[in-house]
């Protein structure tokens, strides 16, 4: 990759696909900028635009697999109108985080011929009508992110944990709370991490705990735009799990773009932070998340701020820290990236190494 401007992805960019949609490529600029964690509005620009045109070839898809089902023939119609006549409401429709895996899970039907049966293509009408939750709008010294609170709508996601909800009005109201805590957080002390998350988080997916009561949170390969938590007892953990699972959605946009690794085979590596090991993607995939848990205690260890004070804070940057650095190492000597995914993790590695010692 001999050049700063070079795009980085297959296809021509600017060219025109199926459906009039573009082709979409990374330029290297913004690619360095994505592994280090601070691609910021920008990159998510582009990455939301990739995920457009993913989920109107999706559509396209399941319209050419079942040509004959007439309820999703009609709705698909009204989508198409919608990107003519309202862009706006055409690109909200098309990124609510479930209706990815929806459409995968039709296509997956209408191949075992069950579409119609397990597998109702006039859900589609949903994404048009219905109302996934409350939108809480926060704002902190300028800065505005307005997140709908998912807890009833008909299609969540399987983020590997059970949902929590329906939420009674007391418990929306703490979740309003403890965003409001977060966003705070985010604004004041990690503010480059907070206008990527107003950028690409739409939604946020309330989950029960752990089975020991402990705070949890996900992010799901086809649910762009959406976060997954239980309710922390304090803001700073909600902040610091919007910002881990906002680059895991943030890798996996690219992961769509941009090829980094062989397809997981029987091989798996040790992951630091937990007991068993794990294939390539999904190190690299905690590698990448686990720079912003980095990034995060370090600037909290800076401000001398969260429960357990600065002490707490260079702990858990130093722990995480040693982390990512040993699974950036890992991943360069495993042989499964590809060259993009080579230079991808060089440049998460130098990020890591770069971070310091607070204060330094």
């Amino acid at each position: 990759m001999a050049g700063t401007g070079e795009v980085m992805a297959a296809g021509v960019p600017g060219a025109r696909g199926a459906d009039g949609l573009p082709r979409h490529g990374v330029d290297r600029v913004t690619f360095r900028a994505i592994a280090g964690a601070r691609g910021g509005p920008e990159a998510v620009r582009l990455l939301r635009s990739g995920q457009l045109s993913k989920r109107a070839l999706l559509l396209l898809a399941l319209r050419r697999a079942a040509p004959e089902h007439d309820g999703y023939r009609e709705a698909y119609a009204r989508v198409r109108a919608l990107r003519r006549d309202d862009r706006e409401r055409w690109e909200e429709v098309l990124l609510r985080p479930e209706l990815d895996a929806w459409t995968a899970d039709c296509l997956r039907g209408a191949a075992a011929g069950s579409v119609g049966q397990s597998v109702p293509l006039g859900g589609l009408d949903e994404f048009l009508h219905s109302i996934p939750g409350p939108v809480v709008a926060l704002e902190c010294d300028g800065l505005r992110w307005a997140p709908t609170i998912d807890h009833a709508g008909p299609r969540r996601v399987d983020y590997g944990r059970p949902p929590a909800g329906p939420l009674l009005d007391a418990e929306l109201a703490l979740w309003e709370e403890r965003l409001t805590g977060a966003w705070d957080i985010l604004v004041r002390r990690h503010r480059r991490h907070a206008q990527a998350v107003a950028a690409c988080v739409s939604t946020v997916v309330p989950l029960r705990p752990g089975p020991g009561g402990e705070v949890v949170s996900a992010a799901a390969r086809r649910a762009y735009g959406a976060v997954a938590a239980s309710l922390p007892g304090e803001p700073a953990l909600l902040a610091l799990a919007l910002v881990h699972e906002f680059l895991h959605v943030q890798l996996g946009a690219l992961l769509d773009l941009v090829p980094l690794h062989r397809p997981n085979g029987p091989a798996v590596y040790r992951a630091p932070w937990r007991p068993d090991p794990r294939p390539a993607g999904a190190l690299l995939q905690g590698a990448y998340a686990h720079l912003g848990v980095a990034d995060f205690w370090r600037a909290e260890a800076e401000a001398g701020a969260g429960t357990g004070g600065p002490d707490r804070a260079h702990r858990e940057f130093a722990r995480w820290r040693t982390h990512t650095l040993t699974a950036g190492e890992t991943l360069l000597g495993c042989g499964e990236l590809t060259a993009s995914g080579v230079e991808f993790t060089e440049e998460l590695v130098r990020t890591v190494r770069g971070l310091g010692a607070p204060g330094e």
